[in-house]
């Protein structure tokens, strides 16, 4: 349901790198890759407050670097590696947002890494 979309993304974090490389700050990607989902049609909002609750009441909030067409939640990182901690951060706030797909967008020496996340495990039938 959401190959597609997520392909678009993709492609548009691959151009990016393409052109800026490697070794800039996560905030420079972040307003880049914002131009070339906008470039792309693609609907962005960046910073977007999300706000996590126990029991109705409000226990925290975080921000989530990049959300697109209201339905997938990008988290950016210029590293050498995505680890496990960064992909569970992913998908609490995927879990919090009650979205179902998230990308973490790795921007790193050789290129862009990325993993799909989902909010609930994919059925592997």
């Amino acid at each position: 349901m959401y190959d597609k979309l997520t392909e678009k993304i993709i492609g548009c974090a691959f151009q990016v790198h393409n052109r800026l490389g490697f070794g800039f700050l996560e905030s420079v990607y972040k307003k880049s890759l914002l131009i070339e989902l906008a470039k792309n049609g693609l609907t962005a909002m960046e910073e977007l407050p999300i706000t996590v609750f126990y029991e109705n009441q409000p226990v925290g909030e975080f921000y989530a670097d990049i959300l697109v067409e209201d339905s997938v939640i990008l988290e950016l990182k210029s590293i050498q590696k995505i680890s496990v901690p960064h992909e569970v951060q992913l998908v609490n706030y995927l879990v919090a947002t009650k979205k179902d797909v998230g990308l973490p967008l790795n921007f790193r020496p050789s290129g862009v890494e990325v993993k799909r996340k989902y909010r609930k495990p994919k059925n592997p039938h």
